[in-house]
């Protein structure tokens, strides 16, 4: 697909986290092969005719270099773009903040990179609840304790909350939900009808696998 695309309300952007350390797993998650392909790929071609751009925010130059070798953007319907995070070695806010920083739409979509479950439904699903009087879309587990069980690395956030994080990184307040406590959120229930559980379920060690 063509490297440049139109800046309008109607794009839908994906940020994908692949800056982690990966500590529990023991190797770099998003290239480790599953099912014949590399974790990320699983969530690429799931993308497919559901968004208009993803950003693929990585840890390092080393990274980034090593997942433009088995990426080829060709292969998707939107636009790719490869990032170094910002700010390394201080969890995903950093990286949300590197990737809403450079989306051509108000909006975008995250998703960690060892997440290949994500379904095409649970993507246009959480895309119809976006509300433009909130400042993130978020889903969660259990209604007496939204905060608690949601799941914010599976959210939708506005460009707006750039600053809300620079100010948190600042002060080393790093928890994802210390920032959703802060904003403007919408919360949307995992049902197991509308949204499913399964689609949280990411892989974390060897044995997940």
């Amino acid at each position: 697909m063509s490297s440049e695309i139109e800046n309008n309300e109607n794009i839908k952007s994906c940020i994908i986290l692949c800056g982690g350390q990966s500590r529990r797993m023991g190797r770099d998650k998003g290239s480790m092969i599953i099912q014949d392909k590399p974790m990320i790929k699983h969530i690429l071609s799931t993308l497919n005719h559901q968004i208009d751009e993803a950003i693929i925010v990585l840890n390092d130059k080393t990274r980034v270099d090593k997942y433009n070798e088995f990426i080829n953007p060709e292969e998707y319907s939107y636009t790719i773009t490869f990032l170094e995070d910002k700010i390394k070695n201080k969890g995903p806010m950093p990286g949300i903040m590197t990737g809403l920083e450079q989306i051509k739409s108000d909006y975008a979509l995250i998703l960690p990179c060892d997440s290949p479950y994500v379904s095409e439904k649970y993507i246009k699903t959480i895309f119809s609840e976006l509300d433009n009087n909130y400042q993130a879309i978020v889903p969660f587990h259990d209604e007496q304790n939204k905060l608690k069980t949601s799941e914010p690395l599976h959210s939708i956030y506005s460009k707006k909350i750039i600053p809300k994080i620079e100010e948190l990184v600042r002060e080393d307040v790093l928890h994802i939900k210390g920032l959703i406590e802060k904003i403007d959120v919408k919360f949307v229930l995992i049902d197991n009808k509308k949204i499913e559980k399964k689609e949280f379920r990411n892989l974390n060690r060897p044995e997940d696998i």
